[in-house]
């Protein structure tokens, strides 16, 4: 399998930047494995969902951060659960923790959201965590397409734990209107769940028009990832996607 492209800065000002979006299971896994996971596949942006959200969450992750080799940008239990980290190539302009309308008896979710600057691009991000309800997950898409409208940015991601199939109408409702990084330069793995037996693509990454793509897909076989540590870190697979991300 061909490596993704490395993390690089063009001469007109556009970046190639690493994205990789991973539900953590609030580290309750193989803290150690989650780690050589997330560092092996060098990201510039980690999107972040079922971050820890209890008892000393912020130590929990900054941990996390600090042995990838990264920075927290925002979110966690200000969230209930997604979260952004980043590398040191990107400046934060600024951050935003949304928490969306309540349901009686489902658990409360909500968008970890920054904008941030890399070399001249200047880019919005979203981590999100939809519902396991279905018509819940459906409005929630609409509010996350209409959060990444109102960011003031021309390009931006989106990416985390949809809990849904690419057949399903929140699934096809991002990608009516925003780039399925996977489905458009397929790279890697497919299958997010359950890294034991991966059978299900419920994870993903999308962009914004003028994003180019130039692969998405589960590490397996990046440098530094083995199987073990995919089984051993956490529930999930892990989506990597490398970007081509036009100047400001």
């Amino acid at each position: 399998m061909p490596l993704l492209p490395n993390s690089r800065t063009e001469s007109d000002g556009s970046a190639v930047i690493r994205v990789l979006s991973y539900n953590i299971r609030s580290m309750r896994d193989d803290t150690t494995a989650l780690a050589r996971v997330i560092k092996a596949c060098e990201p510039d942006l980690v999107l972040v969902q079922e971050a820890p959200r209890f008892f000393r969450w912020r130590k929990k992750l900054a941990r996390l951060a600090l042995a990838s080799d990264l920075v927290i940008v925002t979110g966690g239990a200000t969230t209930t659960g997604p979260a952004i980290l980043s590398s040191l190539r990107a400046s934060v302009e600024r951050t935003e923790d949304i928490l969306l309308p309540p349901t009686p008896g489902l658990h409360r979710r909500g968008f970890a959201t920054a904008v941030v600057r890399i070399a001249g691009t200047r880019l919005g991000v979203l981590s999100c965590h939809l519902s396991l309800q279905k018509d819940e997950r459906y409005e929630q898409s609409g509010m996350l397409l209409d959060r990444l409208a109102g960011m003031g940015v021309e390009h931006a991601i989106a990416g985390g734990d949809l809990n849904e199939h690419p057949d399903g109408p929140a699934f096809r409702r991002l990608a009516d209107r925003l780039t399925d990084c996977r489905a458009a330069a397929p790279w890697g793995g497919e299958h997010t769940w359950t890294p034991a037996d991966p059978y299900q693509r419920i994870d993903a990454i999308f962009a914004t028009e003028g994003i180019e793509v130039l692969g998405c897909g589960v590490p397996v076989g990046q440098p530094g990832v083995s199987d073990a540590d995919l089984r051993a870190a956490t529930d999930h697979l892990p989506v990597l996607a490398a970007l081509r991300v036009p100047a400001a």
